[in-house]
This record gives C-alpha cells, structure tokens and sequence, in this order.
C-alpha cells in the first residue's frame, strides 16, 4: 500500500545488538539511526479480523528503519509499537531468518473441544469462563491461529504449545518435550489414557450459594468475600479438577516434532531449549492476553528478556468480562504492550523473500 512519508529528525542515535550469524560474534553492535518519518493518512492496524479484533486507530504514524536485518533473511516481519515520547504509533520492517524463529502458542487448553475436559456445571468455570466463550476462542483458534501456524510450520525453527501444570505421565507419552519425543506407540497409549482419566472425574460442583451473611456495617465487603466475580477452585470446578492433564486443543495440529512446555518446570528450561536450537526470534501467538499471555512460563514478560519478540496482536485473544465479544479486550491488552513490545499481524508476517 502506497503512503506518502513527510520526513521528522529524530537527534538521539541508539545502540542496538546486530542478530548473530555464522560471521558476526553475536556480540557486535550496530548504530541505529532512530529516524522517523511520518506516514500520510495511516490505515488502522490488526483490522483484518474484526470480529475478534477492534482495530487499532491513532492519529500519529511513523515509519522507522528495520530492527532486525538478519544475513540470508526469508522471513519477514512488519511490526510497530507506541511511544507517548514520539506522540504516536512507530512501524518497521524487519528481516528474520525463519530457521532462527520460533512460533509459540501460549495456553491452547482443550476445554470444551470433545476430547472429555469439560466446563464443570452448574457454576464452575475454566479458559474463557462459560462454555459459549470458550466454544469462540475454539473458533478464533481454528479459524486464524492454526492456519497462521500451519503456513509457516515447514519454515521456522521450532513450533511451541504452553500448557499449565506439569509433565503428568499421560502427557508425557502424548507430546514431545524438551528432553522427550514419544514413540508412535506412546502416543497412542496417552492418547488412550488421557481419554479414560478425563471421563472418569465427575464434572460437577455445588451450585451457587443461595444465601449470604452481610454485616450491617460493611455489607459489600462480605457480599464479595463470599460471592466473588470468579471461583475456580473446589466449590465450583470440584476438586481435582486443576489436577486432570490438560490436553492441547484439538482446534490446532499437533505434529510429532511440535514441543510441549508445561508451566510448573519454570522459565529456564524453555530459555535454555530455544537457544540450544538456535532461537532468537519468537512469534507469540494464544491466549489470554491480559494474562497468561504475559504472565506465564512462555508469556512476553519472560521471553523478550532474551530473545526478539513479536506479538502476533491478532492471533490472541483476551478475557473479555462483562461483554460477548473479546474484540474491545484485546485492543486493549495489545494497545497496551505495545508500549515495551513489537506487534505485528498475521497478515504480515511473509516468507520467502517477499516482505509486506
């Protein structure tokens, strides 16, 4: 898309770390020149999935040199951030090399999606929160997530999925991990046994507490003690179910070399296993992204400290309390990070030489 450019001199110059290659120590430093040209009559961003998405609009637009310029770069990564210093939003292109990038998906949690982990009734809760939004998370999982993964599945380095807890048995012998690749034949028998273990716990809890004691002084302090916005624990969701293997869902494909990162191990291991393979760019794509997906063992918070991060803005949703569509929500949860992160969108990320 043409855009008119109106040139504004930016007078600081930035230090940043040259991508490492087979002929530059890692180490090497390049100079930066942090100039920004207005972009004319900018379009508005992450607009191509409005239903889930409410794009982003902001007056100010600049276009800045690329970040990345990786040697022998096939992938290549339009992305942008907001500056209140800058007074607007800064776009840039950059330059991967997709052996070196890897795709993570944080919590793709199979509730809800036929494989016997289900929402517990009449009150319990889990992922989304009510059996209708996890049914359109499943939907925005099959529908962007899993078409964005799958195209450049053949391309990058390493294809992550994040789920809670720990490597349990069952799953151990579902989904490769850092230390682990099961056999065809595991695979089958954890597939085999997660099905049994998720139909045997029984997927009810009490119903909602039909009286409450309120104090005549502080009437709304105890209402929400004891009536709080979301139980998931024993009372509602009945106990153990926190403690069932949560299976990735099935709205995505899991391929036998594709990697399983469990929460409870930390964030180490997973540093350690994306530099041992030769990862320094990370697209980060799933769910929430108000929470887990900042917050979590391979949430933005913990990645971008070692490695270069695009937020894949329109491949995640966040929670979306108190309304039916997640759109409003994730703005902005996206809007937001873009403060400390780079964002992009499916729509451009583009490989073999073509850059958006």
């Amino acid at each position: 898309m043409h855009r008119g450019l109106i040139w504004i001199s930016v007078t600081c110059f930035v230090l940043f770390s040259l991508p490492a290659s087979s002929q530059e120590s890692p180490s090497a430093k390049r100079t930066y020149h942090n100039q920004l040209k207005r972009i004319e009559q900018p379009t508005p961003l992450l607009a191509d999935f409005p239903e889930f998405f409410e794009p982003i609009q902001e007056s100010l637009h600049f276009e800045a040199p690329p970040i990345v310029v990786d040697d022998g770069a096939d992938l290549h990564v339009r992305a942008w951030r907001f500056s209140y210093n800058a007074r607007g939003i800064i776009e840039m292109p950059n330059h991967l090399r997709a052996s070196e990038t890897a795709i993570i998906m944080v919590h793709p949690w199979g509730i809800d999606d036929g494989q016997g982990w289900i929402t517990p009734e009449p009150a319990g809760v889990a992922d989304f929160c009510t059996i209708e939004k996890n049914h359109l998370a499943a939907r925005h999982t099959r529908e962007i997530v899993k078409p964005f993964i799958n195209s450049l599945r053949e391309k990058v380095g390493a294809v992550l999925y994040s789920l809670p807890g720990e490597r349990d048995p069952i799953r151990h012998k579902l989904y490769r991990s850092f230390t682990h690749k099961p056999t065809p034949e595991d695979r089958a028998e954890g597939a085999k046994e997660l099905t049994e273990k998720l139909a045997r716990f029984k997927y009810e809890g009490e119903p909602l507490t039909p009286e409450l004691l309120l104090s005549r002084d502080k009437p709304v302090i105890d209402y929400f003690k004891q009536f709080p916005g979301l139980d998931s624990g024993p009372k509602y969701n009945n106990a153990g179910f926190w403690q069932l293997p949560i299976p990735v869902t099935t709205d995505v494909d899991v391929h036998p070399d594709d990697v399983i990162i469990y929460d409870t191990e930390g964030y180490e291991p997973l540093k350690k296993f994306l530099i041992s393979n030769g990862i320094r760019h990370v697209l980060l794509t799933g769910y929430a992204t108000d929470m887990c997906f900042c917050r979590t063992t391979a949430g933005y918070e913990n990645l971008s400290k070692d490695f270069n991060v695009f937020l894949v803005g329109d491949a995640s949703l966040a929670t979306f309390p108190s309304n039916n569509t997640p759109k409003f929500a994730v703005n902005a949860a996206i809007s937001f990070a873009a403060l400390n992160q780079l964002i992009t969108q499916v729509s451009w990320v583009k490989s073999e030489g073509t850059a958006p």
